[in-house]
């Protein structure tokens, strides 16, 4: 027999397997861009800016005895009214001189903060890429009222019983607190800036649920397919 036939087979076995290609690297979300940011944020203006403008001249032509567009009998209706200080008439006493150095100030340091701090978001941080700046847009709406104004134009009327049993119980405890089934009036603003807080919380939350606990187990730091090897004795 041929020598060359006999050699063929063993060669053929020292052939050694072509390497799997190799996996493709996983797919990076992206981060939060400032385009998304600006966006929304002008929305969010926008809106608030266009309320208060339909605000001021649909509800200033109503009669005094008959103020208000109702939207929904003794709970929701559309009320205008100015607001010289900040939420549950924070300052409202207080001097112009006072008042309004406070506000514009506080909102320069939310706006900074906002901005910083969206710029430090991780891309799965979805809840903060829409809180923060809906938070922005509104607390820009409100300060164009306090640079424009002095005061902030508020239209939106709620009022219901569990509002006046709230405030029969902060009575109890703050001397002076009026007792009313009536939430303060607020606008487009508050209504941005309080879905964007409670987006901020729903971030506080799922972010310490997703954060992995420092005490793994073993064998997920073993290589793949592999086992944890002995300790050394």
């Amino acid at each position: 027999m041929n020598d060359d036939a006999l050699q063929q087979p063993s060669e053929l076995g020292a052939l050694s397997p072509s390497p799997a290609p190799a996996a493709p690297p996983p797919i990076q979300a992206s981060r939060p861009t400032f385009v998304f940011f600006g966006v929304v944020a002008a929305a969010s203006l926008i809106a608030d800016i266009a309320s208060k403008a339909w605000a001021e001249v649909v509800l200033s032509r109503r009669t005094v005895s008959d103020p208000s567009i109702v939207l929904i009998p003794d709970h929701l209706s559309f009320t205008l009214a100015y607001n010289p200080g900040g939420a549950w008439g924070l300052l409202t006493g207080a001097s112009e001189a006072v008042r309004r150095p406070f506000f514009l100030a506080v909102s320069v340091l939310a706006i900074l903060f906002i901005v910083s701090l969206y710029g430090k978001l991780a891309p799965q941080q979805k809840a903060l890429k829409w809180g923060l700046p809906l938070v922005l847009g509104g607390a820009l709406g409100n300060l164009s009222d306090r640079i424009t104004r002095s005061k902030v134009i508020d239209f939106i009327d709620y009022k219901a019983k569990w509002v006046e049993s709230m405030n029969r119980g902060v009575a109890k405890l703050v001397d002076g607190w009026g007792i009313t089934d009536h939430w303060p009036t607020f606008n487009v603003a508050d209504i941005a800036i309080c879905i964007g807080v409670a987006l901020m919380g729903v971030d506080m939350i799922t972010s310490r649920r997703g954060n992995p606990s420092a005490a793994q187990p073993a064998t997920a730091l073993a290589p793949s397919g592999g086992s944890v090897p002995p300790a050394a004795e």
